[in-house]
């Protein structure tokens, strides 16, 4: 099972469970999607958590299912877009609780949500330049500033949580998980304790002021993934993360 949900005093609560580092197939993807609009459109539900067990909060989207068939892109694209979607245009507030590595796909759990906190040991990134993909800016783009996604984006080396913190991105930090969860729990009972009208529409004001559409820019990106996918090069980068080793581009695209 890729995700366990329960529901409380109004708060649901999905946590990612898939071994070893949450790292979700095209249909886990698509699944989790589908999950949050049902909870969007669940009376009961007034705020949502989303967290991860394991290691870390989520390492984004499984490589090996993209090793084995290349053409799995385009349904992991389209699970990653409707699941960052389902996040951002929910009828109730998400609130992102982060520990460990926030990777990849992670960053889209994080970037669509409308509260993040985060464990002191947890770190963000984006390392899909090293793993022949694209993707993931315009999420990280509402996490931090222009400079820092860009350099993020072009080296695929993370920052950490405290440096995240800095930025203001960060809702709060916490020592270890059980910290981190209770602090998102008690901010989840607040809004789950006002007006279910007036949160929902607080939420879509607040989309709508948004500057850009963070939707949309993110499917601009994909189709940048998916050129890059037919290159030599990305299926160089896949190979080279599978088998641990460097990658060797060749001029022979």
């Amino acid at each position: 099972m890729s995700v366990d949900t329960t529901i409380r005093n109004g708060v649901a609560e999905i946590i990612l469970n898939c071994p070893p580092v949450n790292a979700l197939t095209s249909t886990e993807w698509l699944d989790l999607a589908i999950n949050i609009d049902n909870l969007s459109h669940n009376d009961e539900v007034k705020a949502i958590v989303l967290s991860g067990k394991g290691k870390g909060f989520c390492a984004g989207a499984n490589i090996k299912e993209l090793q084995e068939d290349s053409s799995k892109i385009t349904d992991v694209n389209d699970g990653c877009w409707k699941t960052a979607r389902a996040i951002h245009v929910c009828n109730v507030p998400v609130i992102s609780a982060c520990h460990g590595f926030v990777l990849g796909g992670g960053i889209l759990l994080a970037g669509a949500a409308d509260i993040v906190l985060a464990t002191e040991d947890s770190y963000f990134g984006l390392p899909e330049i090293d793993r022949g993909a694209l993707g993931g800016g315009a999420h990280l783009s509402r996490l931090f500033p222009l400079q820092a996604v860009r350099k993020m984006m072009f080296t695929g080396k993370p920052i950490s949580a405290q440096r995240a913190y800095e930025y203001g991105s960060i809702e709060s930090l916490h020592p270890n998980f059980d910290s981190l969860h209770e602090a998102a729990m008690n901010i989840a009972d607040d809004i789950a304790s006002k007006s279910p009208i007036a949160m929902n529409l607080a939420k879509k004001a607040l989309n709508e002021i948004e500057h850009g559409n963070v939707d949309e820019h993110y499917k601009s990106e994909q189709n940048f993934t998916l050129e890059l996918y037919k290159s030599k090069d990305s299926q160089e980068a896949r190979d080279a993360f599978v088998e641990k080793r460097d990658a060797d581009f060749k001029d022979e695209n």
